[in-house]
Formats: structure tokens, C-alpha cells, sequence
């Protein structure tokens, strides 16, 4: 259990996950999926979206606004 707990898996987030962390609405997810600003995969016919390329998304909108 503290393996787990050490090394969480990675994880994949829905669309309303990342609307959620990032406060923005469904549409605005999948334009930024579209224009390759946010990194998604497709597993059947959902849109997801890993921890890394949430935070790697935050952190380039970070940067840019300093």
C-alpha cells in the first residue's frame, strides 16, 4: 500500500475534470485540445486528458503571463 502511496499511477482526466481545474466551459477545453495548446488522448469515443500535460499546459500560461 505505501508502494502506491509513493508512486501514484498516472492519471487521466474527462473533459468536466479539466473544465473544473481550470474554470473554463466544455467548448474552451476542446479548442484548446484542438489547437494543441492541451495534449489529449482518445480512448473509444472519450476525450482525456493526462495529469502531466494539465500541468505542463498550466505551467506554459504561467510563464507566459510573467
Amino acid at each position: 500500500m505505501s508502494d502506491q502511496l509513493a508512486n501514484p499511477a498516472p492519471q487521466l482526466h474527462t473533459v468536466e475534470t479539466v473544465q473544473e481545474r481550470l474554470k473554463v466551459g466544455r467548448s474552451t477545453v476542446f479548442d484548446l485540445i484542438a489547437s494543441g495548446d492541451l495534449r489529449s488522448v482518445k480512448i473509444g469515443r472519450r476525450r482525456l486528458v493526462s495529469e502531466s500535460a494539465l500541468n505542463a499546459f498550466i505551467a506554459r500560461i504561467d510563464q507566459a503571463s510573467a
